[in-house]
């Protein structure tokens, strides 16, 4: 079951705010489970399970991989045929760099920008990118960030310099570089306003 926006906006609406009260709740008993067993907790289950808590009832297939092709503004994302691989390479990345790239944000920026690059969902790919960004903040830390506002509730907050630093990490990519220095920078910013506001 799953409702439509364009037939129920405000359900809609009130479905897709209930369902990141519920994936917080999650992500915050998954990054628990991360700070006890490390980054390689970190995996395409986690993925998929904060995929299903932000799509349900707005989505009939949340929580899997895509298996259809998807368009995203400017950006068409790879086939439905290279997801997977392209996302068991991405958890390799993080878990074979966890040690050797050790500021803050790089991880955490690289993590963002490569599930919105991949677009590995039906929906919520956003959602789902920016949990798992928090995810990787929060081990890179090593606890539960406090403050009232946290870093993916900042990024909604400031999309415009958010898909400037995305679009700049994709054209790195396209020129064959890996470059997230800007996106790295943006989320450090937000990352020390939250724990300002902690503190």
């Amino acid at each position: 079951m799953a409702v439509r926006k364009t037939e129920h906006a405000d359900l809609y609406d009130r479905r897709e705010e209930k369902n990141l009260l519920r994936q917080y709740d999650l992500l915050t008993n998954c990054i628990e489970i991360g700070l006890q067993k490390g980054i390689d907790s970190f995996d395409k289950y986690t993925l998929w399970n904060l995929n299903a808590a932000a799509t349900s009832n707005i989505c009939q297939h949340g929580g899997r991989f895509r298996r259809q092709p998807i368009y995203v503004g400017n950006h068409t994302p790879p086939h439905f045929n290279d997801v997977e691989g392209y996302m068991d390479e991405f958890i390799s990345v993080i878990h074979e760099n966890w040690d050797i790239i050790t500021d803050p944000t790089t991880l955490a920026a690289f993590t963002l920008w490569r599930i919105n690059w991949i677009h590995p969902f039906i929906e919520g790919n956003g959602r789902t990118a920016r949990a798992a960004c928090y995810y990787i903040l929060c081990l890179r830390q090593g606890r539960l960030l406090g403050g009232r506002k946290t870093v993916p509730e900042r990024i909604r907050e400031n999309r415009p310099a958010y898909y400037a630093a995305l679009g700049e990490a994709d054209r790195q990519w396209a020129d064959g570089h890996f470059n997230v220095d800007a996106l790295a920078a943006y989320l450090g910013n937000l990352l020390r306003l939250q724990i300002l506001d902690a503190d």
